[in-house]
């Protein structure tokens, strides 16, 4: 099982870097024994990962790293880079290789202070022998400073260290940083592609896979949690049953704090466990005892950990609900199909008589600005809105149709 057969409906895409992970293989190689390099090589030093939601960007560059440090024997045999079995490609893709350096937003930003190690890094020589990997999950989320910093890297790379960028849209990327990567698109896998990839990998029965495809609209991850998790299913439920819940101003209300506290309880139970175990490696790393005491001039370090859990945190909540808001956009867009006339895109058939009781008290009109009403919701979100306003605006906005 190579490292590219997790990118579902992405063959173009995996055919390029396949062949740039050869082409730096044999770099690698051509300095090893001072051989003369491939001369027109298809890798380079800065690469741009950009994809609609779900398309599985952080996936692929996670696999084009993984295919760079790959250390199987076969290569020498005229086997392709990225094994999926050996040492190298196994820790690039758990995340614990010493040469794979990952950066996400801890909070709505990436900070300066975030980057600062990372950079430095970049220009020193990889541990191994073979590259070092620069991965930026949320290159979007780079604020002023943090962008300055990684553009002077890419400006000026050190000879063995590939920068991999991932971003929604290319629009989303400082432009001189982008001027300096290769760009490569994911698009949306298909809802067939998608529901093999769940009865293939994970064992899925074939009418719950095409059931979780198709209401995720191809998104990789979403369909893998739904189809596998109970709870999110459960999620997605009471979420779908809100347009239901907004007969009256009071109901608006409820809905959006039931909305909200979902979102908090569900950031609450990701961080509980990473939180303490991070707290704790770092009191032992601090010399602090097995319950005792941390050492003198060890507070601020702390204080640090718990700014970053809680940036985490809040980030975590934001998301929850952006995909509770996903849902709902999902929702009405199935409405809107109903109201035109066509079921042949319909993605939530499991709750079709909402859909059509909904589609029967509304205008086509009415829909379209229950559907900006959600977007104007997510917008706020983004701009750092307090959620219960936002999501309470939202509610009553869907109510007034």
């Amino acid at each position: 099982m190579s490292v590219w057969d997790d990118l579902v409906g992405q063959e173009k895409v995996s055919e390029q870097l396949s062949a740039a992970a050869r082409d730096a293989d044999a770099l690698v190689t051509a300095a090893a024994t001072a051989a003369a390099p491939p001369e027109a090589s298809k890798m380079t030093h800065a690469w741009l990962f950009t994809g609609p939601p779900g398309a599985g960007v952080t996936q692929t560059a996670r696999a084009f790293a993984a295919a760079l440090q790959c250390v199987s024997p076969d290569r020498a045999l005229g086997g392709a880079p990225g094994c999926g079995f050996c040492d190298g490609c196994h820790t690039a893709l758990v995340g614990t290789h010493a040469d794979v350096s990952t950066v996400a937003a801890v909070g709505t930003q990436i900070l300066a202070e975030d980057m600062r190690d990372t950079v430095r890094k970049s220009f020193t020589s990889p541990a191994n022998g073979r590259w070092q990997v620069i991965l930026v999950e949320d290159a979007e989320r780079l604020n002023e400073k943090s962008a300055n910093a990684v553009l002077k890297a890419v400006e000026e790379p050190a000879p063995r260290t590939v920068w991999l960028l991932c971003a929604p849209s290319i629009e989303d990327v400082l432009p001189t940083i982008r001027s300096r990567c290769r760009h490569l698109n994911l698009s949306t896998p298909s809802v067939d592609a998608v529901a093999d990839m769940l009865v293939r990998r994970e064992g899925v029965e074939p009418e719950v896979a095409v059931a979780a495809a198709r209401a995720t609209q191809g998104h990789v991850d979403r369909a893998r949690r739904l189809a596998t998790d109970p709870a999110a299913r459960e999620r997605r439920a009471a979420v779908l049953k809100l347009p239901l819940r907004l007969d009256d101003i009071g109901g608006c209300l409820k809905a959006a704090q039931q909305l909200v506290d979902a979102a908090a309880d569900d950031a609450k139970a990701l961080a509980e466990e990473t939180d303490a175990k991070e707290t704790e490696e770092l009191k032992a790393a601090l010399g602090a005892a097995q319950g005792g005491r941390l050492p003198r001039g060890t507070a601020g370090v702390m204080k640090d950990l718990e700014d970053k859990q809680k940036r985490r945190r809040t980030r975590t909540q934001r998301d929850s609900l952006d995909l509770a808001l996903t849902d709902l956009t999902a929702f009405y867009r199935d409405v809107l199909a109903l109201q035109l006339g066509s079921r042949l895109a319909i993605a939530n058939a499991d709750v079709e008589d909402s859909l059509e009781r909904i589609a029967r008290g509304s205008s086509p009109e009415s829909t379209l600005r229950r559907i900006e009403a959600i977007a104007a919701c997510r917008d706020a979100l983004d701009r750092n809105v307090a959620p219960l306003l936002a999501v309470e605006a939202m509610t009553m906005a869907l109510r007034a149709g």
